[in-house]
């Protein structure tokens, strides 16, 4: 998107020395609002999103993507809360509740629950790499996804936690 970068920039200085109660409310904010500027600009230049479902989404144009396009391309109404946030300045942990209602067909306007972890790596007080563990199984049963559909997600993900070098040594 033009002239995102340089908009965010403007912003991700105002945001450095946020705390972190302040930096998840903005997080959650953002995309309540579908605001993926206000979202990428909580994220440092090179910052990652690893989204559960969508995969990985880098710098301010991809993190903007997500929210405006990606995440609202077939959900809506999101709700996100962040529970028991622990830092030490580097690391940001906070277990979260998270929810959308589905515009998927076979959702039939279904409400998606989740509860998770999101483990954010900090840098400057922003963040660098978000990265979560959720709870995603009773979602798609919500969602009224075949049990074909929900064990095909299932193995990616399991696939995709396989891929990571922090497994290796759990594979052998």
């Amino acid at each position: 998107m033009p002239g995102c970068a340089e908009a965010g920039q403007q912003v991700m200085r105002e945001n450095a020395d946020m705390e972190p109660a302040a930096l998840l409310a903005a997080f959650r904010d953002a995309v309540a609002r579908r605001d993926g500027r206000a979202f990428a600009a909580l994220f440092t230049d090179d910052g990652v999103y690893h989204d559960v479902f969508y995969g990985e989404f880098r710098g301010p144009d991809g993190l903007v993507a997500m929210i405006e396009d990606v995440f609202y391309r077939t959900a809506e109404d999101f709700r996100w809360d962040f529970h028991d946030p622990v830092s030490d300045g580097r690391t940001l942990y906070a277990r979260y509740t998270f929810s959308y209602r589905s515009t998927l067909p076979e959702a039939k306007g279904a409400r998606a629950m989740f509860e998770g972890v999101a483990i954010m790596r900090l840098r400057d007080g922003l963040i660098a790499d978000y990265r979560e563990v959720a709870e995603t199984g009773p979602a798609f049963v919500d969602l009224g996804f075949a049990p074909e559909r929900i064990a095909k997600i299932l193995a990616r993900q399991g696939a995709a936690l396989k891929a990571r070098g922090e497994m290796k040594r759990h594979l052998g």
